[in-house]
Parts: structure tokens; C-alpha cells; sequence
């Protein structure tokens, strides 16, 4: 009997479902794999994160980014050795295949709940019904761009999530707007392929981290500022190794740390490329945008009060994403009503489970209950062995339940463990926040 539907087949569907594959757990995961990294990224990128901190999570630990390269020749170094979008992708599909090869390519277009679990409905009409279900949704659900641009035509204003292929807007003039690493990809290659760009942004400057050190660093430095999968510091440290501990933390302290700890910032690599060919207006905010003859005509307004207007082709909004739970329209709204927010976002217990038995969230939603970690890939490090372990025993207990009155009560008893209420909810995510 399958138990568990896993919805999305990014790096954190993709782990869950094979740590729940090494554990014998029938479940069944649905979407198509990779997408947010095959279709809403820019050809050309390098991964933010780390090469060691590029994996994808299977039971044993074996399946990493470092024994893909390993095994076919190719070059690798866990820190000095930018990871090209390209090389992950491969990496991510050959695992899909070999460790989830059962996923179905197929969208849920709505999940509903009732008596006994919960109600799937896939996109070529099938019902499914399922008693757990793990929303393991891509970034693509919680774009976010902001209202003064909301109202443009689509053929004048794209979230950066839109585009794949950049090569489109050579010869014209292209706005982007954002700080974070989006923004500074996407106007770097929007450029080189061949746009007038610029980046408009209410931040001071746009960041970029310092360059990697080759030397190995003396031990009082590496004490003072250790290095983590996600930054170096000790607050990183703690959100990399303590995520268990981020969600007793007082709610307006959480909705700080996520929004301020590892904020806008790009590789080092990308500095060069983008001071050469794009030109930035920092500390200033759009309080106006009007559709004007096929351009756009922006309103700009600075920090000292001062007011100017551009005139560009096109806007690309790379402002980020955020999980508000509305925005997983795929949810019934009675579901989405039911489910406890803070701040919009799910509030989940220990093991990733929200105020709906049997529904849990990984990944971006989690963020409030979990910390930064659930905003970078190596989370799933953390996020699958988890999931897989509560899940396994979530079944295994119902299945004893059932096992000890007879052959002529386990469906009595089957129906028992698909109510089983999970753990309480714990106390209460801007993957990045918008610029």
C-alpha cells in the first residue's frame, strides 16, 4: 500500500525520495526532475554553494557531487572549483535515475484533504489518495516581484526565474532589478549577451564575497570563523549543525536571522564579468512604472529624496522568492486555511510536519522553523535522512498495531494508521530577500 506522496522533484523531493527507497517505504513522487535548475536558471551560471556543498543526499552518503566527477574524469575541488550549472544538472538527472528511477513526470494540480489522508489530483485526471504527503515544491511557486512592476504587461516585466535562455535580449536596453546573486548572474549574461544593462537596487551597493583563499588557514582562524556548507561564522555554523534547535527561538528573532544572516551576495568570480559590463544605481526604489510605447518608463526615487526616470526595453525582476503558504495555489484553500502560518510560512515540528497531520513541508517553507540552512541545497542533507526516519517509523508502528488482532482486522487497523495523528506542532522564509 503506498504511504507517502512526495510532490516536486528538486534536490530535496529527489533525497527524500531515495532515502524513503533505502528504508523500503512505498511512496510515490511526482514532478518533473530539476526543473527550477533546468528551466528557471540561466545558461551559463555557477552554482553559489560550494562544490562540497553541491550534493544531492542518498541513504549512504555515497552519491555526491565529488564520486560523479570522480567517476567519469572530470575536474573537482570541494572549495576552490566553481560548480557550472551544466555539471550539476548532469549530476542531479544521473542520480534521478539510477536512485529515484519511478518518478512519475507528471504535475498535481490540486491536493485536498479528507477522512482518511489526503486526495491528490494529477494533471492527466488520476486520483490518488495517500495518507502523508511531503510538499517538497521548487522556488518557481514563491516568486516574488514587486507591486509597483506587478502591473506591466508580461512582454515588458519577467520574474528572473522566467529565463533559461538569455540570448534574446541582445541589442536591447535591459533592467534588472535586485542585489542578490539572481540579479548579478542574470545581468552579467544578459549582457554579455549582447543588452545595454543596468541594475537598479535599494541597497547601498551590490555585495560580492571576498576570494578564496588557496592557503589553508592557521587554526586560530578557522576557530574564530569556521567554515561552513553554507558560509563561513559561527551563526552559520550553528544553522548548518543546530537547524533542530532554530524553531524554539522567539518568532520575531527567527523572521530576523532569516531575513538578515547570509543576505544579497555574489561569488567573488562573478565580480569582473559584472563590473565590466553592467552599470548599477544603488539606494534607489522604483515608486513608479508605467507601460509607455512598447518600453517601460521607471520612476526612481533615492534615498536623499532626489527623483529621476529610465526608460529600458525590458525589467527582469530577480527580487526573490517567499513561501507564503497562499501562494501553493495547488493546495485546496480549506487545506491552506488549515495549515498554522507565522508570517505566511508553515509552522512545522521537529519533523517537518505542519498543523495538518500527515502534511509535511521541506525545503523554502521551512525556513521559519528551520533556519537558513532550508534556503541552500545542503539542507537536504539534514532535511531527508529526517523526513525518511520519521516516516519509516510513522509506519512501522501503525503496521504493528494492525499485525497483533488478526488477519480479520487489519483493515481495521489500516484505517487506524492512516488517521494516526503526527507529533504537535512547534513553534512557528524569504529565500532571499527582495531588492
Amino acid at each position: 500500500m503506498m504511504q507517502v506522496a512526495i510532490i516536486g522533484a528538486g534536490p530535496y523531493g529527489l533525497s527524500i525520495a531515495a532515502n524513503l527507497r533505502a528504508r523500503g517505504v512505498a511512496f510515490r513522487i511526482f514532478g518533473t526532475p530539476l526543473d527550477t535548475w533546468r528551466q528557471h536558471m540561466p545558461a551559463g551560471m555557477t552554482l553559489k554553494s560550494a562544490a562540497f556543498a553541491s550534493n544531492l543526499c542518498d541513504a549512504h552518503g555515497k552519491e555526491t557531487l565529488a564520486a560523479y566527477c570522480a567517476h567519469r574524469g572530470l575536474p573537482f575541488h570541494p572549495t576552490h572549483r566553481p560548480v557550472d550549472l551544466d555539471l550539476f544538472n548532469e549530476y542531479a538527472m544521473d542520480f534521478q535515475r539510477r536512485l529515484v528511477p519511478d518518478l512519475e513526470e507528471t504535475q498535481v494540480v490540486s491536493l485536498d484533504r479528507t477522512a482518511n489522508g489526503f486526495t491528490l489530483e494529477l494533471e492527466d485526471g488520476e486520483i490518488v489518495e495517500v495518507p502523508m504527503v511531503v510538499a517538497a515544491v521548487g522556488i518557481t511557486h514563491l516568486k516574488v516581484v514587486p507591486e509597483e512592476l506587478a502591473p506591466l504587461p508580461a512582454e515588458l516585466v519577467t520574474h528572473s526565474s522566467a529565463h533559461r535562455d538569455l540570448t534574446g535580449f541582445a541589442g536591447k536596453d535591459v533592467t534588472v532589478v535586485g542585489a542578490g546573486a539572481s540579479a548579478v548572474d542574470v545581468a552579467t549574461l544578459v549582457a554579455e549577451a549582447g543588452a545595454t544593462t543596468r541594475v537598479i537596487t535599494r541597497s547601498k551597493s551590490v555585495k560580492f564575497s571576498g576570494p578564496e583563499s588557496t592557503k589553508r588557514r592557521a587554526v586560530i582562524k578557522r576557530l574564530l570563523r569556521p567554515t561552513t556548507a553554507i558560509g563561513p561564522g559561527w551563526r552559520s555554523w550553528a544553522c548548518v549543525n543546530l537547524p533542530f534547535l532554530f524553531r524554539f527561538l522567539p518568532g520575531n528573532a527567527r523572521l530576523k536571522i532569516v531575513k538578515r544572516h547570509l543576505g544579497p551576495n555574489s561569488p567573488h568570480l562573478m565580480k569582473g564579468r559584472f563590473d565590466a559590463n553592467v552599470s548599477v544605481s544603488a539606494d534607489e526604489n522604483i515608486t513608479a512604472a508605467t507601460a509607455e510605447n512598447g518600453k517601460v518608463r521607471l520612476t526612481l526615487t533615492s534615498a536623499t529624496g532626489g527623483r529621476r526616470e529610465v526608460v529600458t526595453d525590458h525589467v527582469i525582476a530577480a527580487t526573490g522568492y517567499y513561501p507564503d503558504v497562499e501562494r501553493l495555489h495547488f493546495i485546496s484553500t480549506a487545506l491552506r486555511s488549515a495549515i498554522r502560518t507565522h508570517a505566511r510560512m508553515p509552522v512545522l515540528s521537529g519533523g517537518f510536519e505542519s498543523s495538518v497531520p500527515g502534511l509535511y513541508f521541506v525545503g523554502p517553507p521551512a525556513v521559519n522553523s528551520f533556519g537558513p540552512l532550508m534556503r541552500f541545497m545542503v539542507g537536504s542533507e539534514y532535511v531527508a535522512p529526517v523526513i525518511a526516519r520519521r516516516l519509516a517509523r510513522r509506519i512501522r508502528s501503525g503496521a504493528a498495531a494492525g499485525s497483533s488482532a488478526g488477519v480479520a482486522s487489519r483493515t481495521t487497523h489500516r484505517s487506524r494508521m492512516i488517521n494516526m495523528p503526527g507529533p504537535a506542532g512547534g513553534d512557528d522564509t524569504s529565500t532571499e530577500e527582495a531588492s
